[in-house]
């Protein structure tokens, strides 16, 4: 191990954070997009593999419960399509895990929902199909994605993309947006039940 691997590895997480800036825009939009559609109604769905699918139900649990400790709010309705072991399994067999994610939201999504998707590579095929299923839906989708976005971008209406190839600090870099898209969320929520 060299001396400054730390170094180099903190170095490396804070590059592709700030990769974030070049689509401030994007975020924002993303955080107007959840805020008026979850004000008519809607719900968000999340969904990833792996660790992505870890970032999904972290975030469903913040929208769901609270992001800020100091800032009561009533919940968010969010729901990951990663959670429950018996579907996923039931799905896998029955079906293919393909397919996982687009039959849970063919179950639980409506028009005025919002999809937010996590893949590191943009080219999982569970992730694929579920933007298909989001599409005929006419579901928003906004994808959380590393490595120019794949082929889930094209199929995605709004696609985040954090500018490294490298998947732990992509990973990073989607807790710490899906850190800051809540805490926008949550409060411009308040802020329109106040208007």
């Amino acid at each position: 191990m060299k001396k400054n691997d730390l170094k180099e590895t903190i170095h490396n997480s804070i590059i592709a954070k700030k990769s974030l800036l070049d689509i401030e825009d994007k975020i924002n939009r993303a955080i107007d997009i959840i805020s008026e559609k979850l004000s008519i109604g809607g719900k968000i769905l999340l969904c990833g593999n792996g660790g992505s699918a870890a970032d999904a139900q972290h975030l469903a649990a913040e929208f769901l419960v609270r992001f800020d400790e100091n800032f009561n709010r009533p919940p968010i309705p969010a729901i990951s399509l990663c959670m429950d072991t018996s579907t996923i399994t039931a799905c896998s067999n029955d079906y293919s895990f393909n397919k996982l994610f687009s039959r849970n939201l063919e179950a639980l999504g409506s028009t005025n929902d919002i999809l937010i998707v996590f893949s590191t590579s943009g080219n999982s095929k569970n992730i694929l199909e579920v933007l298909k299923t989001a599409k005929k839906k006419k579901i928003f989708s906004i994808g959380f994605f590393g490595r120019g976005g794949g082929k889930a971008k094209k199929n995605t209406n709004l696609s985040l993309i954090v500018k490294s190839n490298v998947v732990a600090r992509i990973q990073e870099a989607h807790i710490f947006l899906g850190h800051y898209i809540t805490e926008k969320v949550e409060k411009k929520l308040v802020g329109l039940k106040n208007e």
